[in-house]
């Protein structure tokens, strides 16, 4: 599964573009609503993926710790530095 966001969202602009090509007289899948839930979810995960990078660059520009980032969101100070400290690697 995709993990950064722009994977999600590359993902995501892949599922849309496949599903959009399908047709219904060649394809299984006449009616792909079901695939298209898949990919509007993975699309949600971009989305949400973009406010929780964002959130935790506030928390560090308003001087939170990583201590305190990662206690929020469940993890080690360590890995939140780790995921969350190269703003370069997350774009």
């Amino acid at each position: 599964m995709p993990r950064t966001r722009q994977e999600l969202e590359r993902a995501a602009a892949d599922a849309e573009l496949w599903l959009d090509s399908l047709d219904p007289a060649t394809s299984r899948a006449d009616d792909p609503i079901d695939l298209r839930r898949i990919g509007l979810a993975l699309r949600s995960l971009a989305v949400e993926q973009r406010e929780l990078d964002e959130g935790v660059a506030a928390a560090r520009a308003n001087g939170r710790s990583w201590s305190e980032i990662g206690l929020v969101l469940g993890i080690s100070r360590q890995a939140a530095r780790e995921r969350y400290g190269q703003p370069a690697q997350r774009a």
